[in-house]
């Protein structure tokens, strides 16, 4: 048995696999809210002994012997890999948007497990990205593929912004994981450089990540809302007791207010250009891949065209970049995959 995890600023993914040589479905899974939780350790000693349900109350039967409970048998786990947000460094991680710090080797003495290997969240998709099938992604730009194995990269916008790469070796792909998501945002437009300023007042470092994220559409809203002075009154009320970001997803695809579809626009042409840089930087050839939570939820959206001129729009490389398929993940478990596919490996170099 292995256990595979997906730690999230927002939600943290648990599962159990009887995994040996390929993909197969989880036999258990939970999903917990993170912030719930002081620690991944609370979540998963939770998940390993779940609360028992309290015994129901003995039925008198003349003949019938109530039949006897077997003990719980501790639950034996080769091995373990948790694919968590932030940078991985000798197995331990303090987590970029929780107040947590992960420790694999400390988690594997706790909890008995032979080995436990931590991977960067977006490294884990990785993993995961090569166990997809193919109705599982969908395309934006269909593009052509290379007559030889190139270079993949992936991009997740989510609660924060994730990147990663994939090389190729001649033999098979080897995920390499990074922290782009934190290198300095720059602007391609006038509008975009207003938008830079407007974040420089509350933050000396501007990120993509302060703007390719859930918070990050909600930055980008607040800037249109100070310099365009457009936002509807019931749309301000929903705000304050919604998800931000939910409400401005549903407002723009549903048209309902411009400073919605704004916002939209804005956020769909920023994701295409950083995905596109990305593209550049590791020359993607054989595919540019979005994963996390927003992508799916904007498909339609990021199929409108916004995006594709963003990823494009990159001077004297625009056939270059047009010429590379781009794809979403719509499978939201893709990185539990992915860390299950290397728990499997690892469960069996140890049998």
């Amino acid at each position: 048995m292995i256990l595979a995890g997906d730690i999230g600023g927002t939600k943290t993914r648990l599962a159990l696999f009887d995994w040996k040589d390929e993909r197969v479905d989880a036999q258990t899974e939970q999903v917990y809210i993170s912030t719930d939780y002081k620690s991944f350790e609370d979540i998963l000693s939770e998940f390993l002994n779940p609360p028992q349900p309290e015994p129901a109350e003995a039925v008198e039967a003349e003949d019938e012997p109530l039949p006897e409970v077997p003990p719980n048998q501790p639950l034996k786990i080769d091995a373990a890999c948790i694919g968590v947000a932030g940078p991985v460094i000798e197995n331990r991680c303090q987590t970029t948007n929780l107040p947590w710090l992960v420790d694999g080797h400390a988690l594997a003495k706790r909890f008995d497990i032979s080995t436990v290997q931590l991977l960067n969240d977006l490294e884990a998709t990785a993993h995961g990205l090569l166990q997809l099938r193919p109705d599982e992604t969908t395309a934006l730009n269909a593009g052509t593929a290379p007559s030889q194995k190139r270079p993949i990269a992936l991009i997740a916008a989510g609660t924060g912004l994730g990147e990663a790469i994939l090389y190729w070796d001649g033999m098979a792909y080897h995920p390499m994981p990074s922290e782009g998501g934190h290198a300095d945002f720059a602007p391609n437009s006038d509008l975009e450089i207003e938008l830079l300023r407007h974040l420089r007042a509350s933050y000396l470092h501007v990120s993509w990540e302060r703007i390719l994220s859930g918070p990050g559409l909600h930055a980008i809203y607040e800037f249109l809302r100070d310099t365009k002075r457009n936002e509807p009154t019931w749309m301000a009320e929903r705000m304050q007791v919604e998800d931000p970001a939910a409400v401005i997803a549903e407002v723009g695809l549903k048209k309902q207010a411009d400073i919605g579809v704004q916002a939209l626009d804005l956020f769909a042409s920023i994701y295409g250009a950083e995905a596109g840089n990305l593209a550049l930087k590791s020359l993607a050839l054989s595919g540019v891949y979005l994963g996390g939570g927003i992508a799916p939820k904007l498909l339609s959206k990021l199929q409108d065209g916004a995006f594709m001129r963003g990823f494009t729009n990159k001077g004297r490389y625009k056939k270059l970049m047009s010429s590379i398929p781009v794809r979403v993940i719509v499978n939201d478990r893709a990185a539990l995959i992915g860390a299950a596919a290397v728990a499997a490996k690892l469960g069996s170099r140890g049998t």
